[in-house]
């Protein structure tokens, strides 16, 4: 791989690879691979990529400043197959680093239910060939700071600054949830999560920083101005009845939990596409991954960052510290020239309505 300083690479920058799967509609993704494949049925292609031992597919080359810097691989795996049956998920995703490391990559990062279904990456840890990372230093990184502009922003009128971070004992919702209580960027937390052990120790420790409740039951969120998602499910899990009026949902999941239908049941709600970043100079080319040119989710660019400071070896398996969210805060500023700052806001995909953010 080639590097290019006079284009604002580093001379230390590596290869990378960064892995996807079919989510919610396959036909609608596997169409990404190739258009006439979005044309297929639905069925056809639950049961085919199921039963089928499909190869991972390289389905896209990455340019980021005019230089090509790494792929994106498939894993032939849907959303709901990784999470009802994670054993088989596990073996396809490593199949799919098999496949990044024959590509040459020296990091791989884990995008969407890769990472869920591999613990985080803590079941790659074993793996001496290549560095992995499940890209969840960044995008804690990325909605803490559009969870905080929202709040300096359309809800500075709130009164309380209450925060409900739902999927909060997940890898993005722990971090997510303690930088905003260790910076008391917040003035009351609600944390939604399903396990109950986990969860109450997670708000004993923040509740030192801020007052925190913890709960199982999601219609808690309906006294929070913003409403933090962050869980790993490939359905719709926020309806219309469990948000306060005038609530705002910053939605950082993939297969995202939101549906375009709350919208229409309630026009008083806004969503808000979260972990998005900036990256102007950035092309796929051959496929896409669901976002315009010059747009990348917050784990491809925590990859891409690592692949272009010359990292070597694991990064973020598990849970990110502190520290790895400070650390790579420092890598995208030193970078910035080429971008890797939250995106202008979104709402499933469409830039919002002049005014609704104010």
């Amino acid at each position: 791989m080639s590097t290019d300083t006079v284009a604002g690479l580093p001379g230390q920058a590596r290869s990378f690879a960064f892995l996807v799967h079919p989510r919610a509609r396959l036909a609608d993704d596997l169409g990404r691979v190739w258009r006439p494949l979005g044309a297929g049925p639905e069925g056809l292609y639950d049961l085919a990529l199921r039963r089928l031992p499909l190869p991972p597919v390289t389905m896209a080359s990455v340019e980021i400043a005019g230089s090509v810097l790494g792929h994106v691989v498939l894993v032939p795996f849907g959303a709901r197959h990784l999470l009802g049956l994670p054993a088989e998920g596990r073996r396809r995703v490593g199949q799919a680093v098999d496949r990044a490391v024959r590509l040459g990559a020296a990091t791989v990062g884990l995008g969407a239910l890769t990472a869920t279904v591999t613990g985080g990456g803590v079941a790659l840890r074993g793996r001496a060939d290549i560095g992995v990372t499940n890209g969840n230093a960044f995008t804690a990184a990325t909605v803490d700071a559009q969870a905080r502009e929202l709040l300096d922003g359309v809800l500075r009128s709130a009164a309380g600054r209450h925060v409900a971070v739902v999927g909060a004992t997940g890898s993005v919702g722990g971090a997510v949830s303690a930088l905003l209580a260790r910076d008391r960027a917040v003035d009351r937390l609600t944390l939604v999560a399903r396990s109950r052990p986990r969860l109450d120790a997670l708000a004993d420790r923040l509740g030192r920083q801020v007052p925190t409740t913890a709960t199982i039951d999601l219609r808690a969120v309906a006294d929070a101005d913003l409403v933090v998602l962050l869980t790993a499910s490939a359905d719709a899990i926020i309806g219309p009845e469990h948000l306060a009026p005038g609530a705002v949902v910053l939605d950082a999941t993939q297969p995202r939990n939101t549906s375009p239908a709350l919208l229409e049941l309630r026009p008083d709600v806004t969503v808000i596409d979260g972990g998005v970043v900036d990256l102007p100079s950035l092309r796929l080319r051959g496929g896409d991954i669901g976002l315009p040119d010059g747009r990348a989710y917050a784990c491809f660019a925590e990859t891409a960052l690592l692949a272009l400071s010359g990292h070597d070896g694991h990064f973020c398996l598990g849970v990110p510290t502190l520290e790895q969210v400070d650390g790579m805060r420092d890598l995208a500023a030193g970078l910035a020239h080429l971008g890797f700052a939250p995106a202008a806001p979104t709402s499933f995909g469409r830039p919002l309505p002049v005014g609704v953010l104010r």
